[in-house]
């Protein structure tokens, strides 16, 4: 098992003693076992959707714990082939891609229609497919922060996919359309039994205040959330909270004084866990994303991502580029670390 305190380093007290006070664990729908008998069942999903969602609950080193552990690759789109793949040229095969969720002990993958589609016949069955219906392709120039559909539902259907993801740019001028595309998509998911997952994004310029990017903030990324869950997302994707105070920045909006004076602190879980409340406390699950691989200190701060998220109420972690942008043993290695966080009777709740 990974040393998580190790990797902690200096902050391994501060991340692994820390109780929330603004929002009480007691308060929240927490992962677990039980899930979906516990929580989804007294809602619409229908049977179809429920065993999807188990089969995504049931596979990998996490299966029968509540948690997740997903990869994510649609950077090819995103951020363009050659960005995403140069550093390890394997992966311009989608096959390796699959390989590495399935060695890496994940729960299920995520990536394009072209990419599971090429291979849905030898792996659909082995792993759970979750393809990504809508992309910002980065060739269009000038770029805009724009979600394009590039599959619709009866593909992933077709192909024995056990989800669909798709991307809302909240804040951004397009991003009503999105809204409805998106909620128009997973409405026919669910009719067609399928689980939906939303990376749930903020783009403005205008959330730049003062050389301050409040992108991540606690408080306007828990709106996206609570927007995303409002669409019946039953898996929202955020970014971890970095910092707090986003309405009050930009003037735009609407928030309250207690969002900052009693349920929310500085401290990273406990902004991370006003991220989680805004998912329903908790009824919708909550995976954070893992983001940009930086090189040697990747494994460190992926674990930190993740006992964040584990101690905040989060379901888990969906990281790409960290295991994506190195060999394949090491990017087990990564992805396994991860899971160990969730793994690990040391961390609990806070």
């Amino acid at each position: 098992m990974t040393d998580i305190q190790a990797l902690l380093g200096a902050d391994a007290d501060s991340l692994l003693s820390h109780v929330c006070q603004g929002i009480p664990k007691d308060s929240l729908h927490l992962p677990g076992p039980d899930f979906i008998d516990r929580v989804l069942q007294a809602g619409d999903r229908s049977p179809a959707v429920l065993r999807n969602l188990a089969a995504l609950f049931g596979h990998g080193r996490l299966a029968g714990t509540g948690y997740l552990s997903i990869l994510p690759v649609d950077q090819g789109v995103e951020h363009s082939g050659g960005a995403s793949f140069a550093p390890n040229p394997e992966y311009f095969d989608p096959e390796n891609i699959v390989k590495l969720a399935i060695e890496g002990g994940c729960n299920g993958v995520a990536s394009t229609l072209g990419v599971l589609g090429s291979v849905a016949r030898r792996y659909a069955h082995r792993i759970p497919f979750i393809v990504k219906l809508n992309h910002n392709e980065f060739l269009s120039y000038p770029n805009t922060y724009d979600q394009s559909l590039f599959a619709d539902v009866e593909q992933a259907f077709a192909m024995g996919a056990a989800a669909v993801g798709a991307t809302i740019y909240f804040g951004s001028p397009e991003s009503r359309r999105q809204i409805w595309e998106v909620s128009q998509a997973f409405k026919r998911a669910h009719e067609l039994g399928m689980a939906t997952v939303l990376w749930c994004y903020l783009r403005n310029n205008a959330f730049k205040v003062d050389g301050v990017d409040y992108h991540t903030a606690a408080d306007l990324t828990g709106q996206a959330n609570h927007l995303g869950v409002t669409i019946e997302a039953d898996i929202i994707k955020q970014k971890m909270a970095e910092g707090n105070g986003g309405f009050n920045a930009i003037k735009f909006s609407k928030t309250h004084p207690k969002v900052y004076s009693e349920l929310t602190s500085p401290h990273p879980i406990d902004l991370v866990r006003y991220q989680v409340a805004n998912c329903y406390m908790g009824r919708a699950g909550m995976i954070n994303s893992g983001g940009e691989s930086k090189g040697a200190g990747d494994l460190a701060q992926a674990v930190r991502t993740a006992v964040i998220n584990q101690r905040a109420g989060g379901m888990g972690l969906i990281s790409g580029r960290k295991a994506l942008q190195k060999p394949m043993a090491e990017g087990v290695a990564l992805l396994n670390a991860i899971q160990d966080v969730y793994l690990s009777q040391s961390v609990g709740i806070a």
